[in-house]
């Protein structure tokens, strides 16, 4: 599972992530390239951190 979010809703992510697999993710946070093309997942902001399990 992967969700990238925006600075507003990191923590939204990480409550849906363990809610969801039940275990806690790695929180990184996205190159600036990344950063330029990749959209929240909540919203239409620039997504800043990825939540996932590896």
């Amino acid at each position: 599972m992967e969700i990238k979010c925006c600075k507003t809703h990191v923590e939204h992510a990480l409550d849906v992530f363990v809610a969801e697999m039940k275990s806690y993710p790695i929180l990184t946070e996205l190159s600036e390239i990344e950063k330029l093309s990749t959209r929240c997942d909540y919203c239409e902001e620039a997504a800043t951190y990825l939540v996932a399990n590896a």
